[in-house]
């Protein structure tokens, strides 16, 4: 659980940092809050962000959510010019996905076999989920083994039958984190929802979207209302990047599993993506 353990010390340095006169904490005052030696507290940031506890503490403000929305914002025609740059998507570019169709959704679950188990990520505990077909559904905890997440994910397709196998599930939670072969999603919603998330898919790692920009492509820039609740039922999380997406003004909106944990992502995103522009 080492990555799991990691994160937890991250989102503690979040709350600090976010507490007043935090953004100005040195790395010794952080270090001795979090009740670890300087030297340890940046080996474990350094292998968790991949770049030093003083360069990604920029990344943890509350600023850098507006400062992707200036500097780092994509609109989607632009958006696979720069994910075929090499340097700009990272994971997304392992994906592979097929959706489920409307007919398949109405059944609720029926008839399928999903497999389901818990997982060490980069952001806590993972409760990953698999058909046949590919990873279907990806949630995060505080903790391992939690029944409302469990719960949360299962009442999505109702009628299908879950089978505690880690075994089974795992291939497609690790191909999803670690780039070993291509991840296979099979993506599980109405057809809107579908058609949300595709286009998030869109959105390079590194980089953020609007609800008015995702709304404007799928159907209509006076539907981003809509567009939220697609955004905010994403059962794959991370992998597809619902974190990306903010508000206009620069908030960062919602997150099922946490603002805490959205911030995280984006801060490790933005920091993986520099440290391989620079290197």
């Amino acid at each position: 659980m080492e990555q799991s353990y990691h994160y937890k010390l991250i989102a503690r340095a979040i709350a600090l940092i976010d507490a007043p006169g935090g953004t100005g904490r040195s790395l010794d005052d952080l270090a001795a809050e979090l009740g670890m030696s300087a030297a340890h507290f940046q080996r474990v940031f350094s292998a968790w962000a991949g770049v030093s506890p003083k360069r990604y503490q920029q990344y943890l403000t509350l600023g850098h959510a507006r400062h992707l929305l200036g500097a780092r914002f994509s609109t989607f025609e632009s958006a696979m010019q720069l994910g075929l740059s090499g340097q700009a998507r990272l994971h997304d570019l392992f994906l592979r996905w097929e959706a489920m169709t409307p007919g398949d959704y109405a059944k609720r679950g029926a008839g399928l076999d999903i497999r389901y188990g818990w997982f060490d990520s980069p952001f806590g505990p993972a409760l990953g989920m698999a058909t046949d077909r590919g990873l279907c559904g990806l949630a995060f905890a505080e903790a391992e083994n939690d029944p409302a997440i469990l719960a949360d994910m299962t009442r999505r397709w109702p009628k299908a039958s879950y089978i505690c196998d880690p075994g089974g599930a795992a291939p497609h939670v690790e191909a999803a984190f670690t780039h070993k072969g291509a991840a296979q999603l099979h993506m599980m919603g109405t057809p809107f929802q579908i058609k949300v998330w595709e286009a998030l898919l869109q959105v390079p790692s590194g980089h953020v979207t609007s609800y008015g920009e995702v709304a404007k492509t799928v159907c209509s820039d006076r539907a981003a209302r809509a567009v939220g609740t697609a955004v905010g039922r994403n059962p794959l999380g991370f992998v597809i990047p619902c974190h990306r997406v903010l508000q206009g003004s620069g908030a960062l909106g919602g997150y099922h599993w946490g603002l805490a944990r959205k911030r995280a992502m984006l801060g490790w995103e933005t920091a993986r993506r520099d440290a391989v522009a620079q290197a």
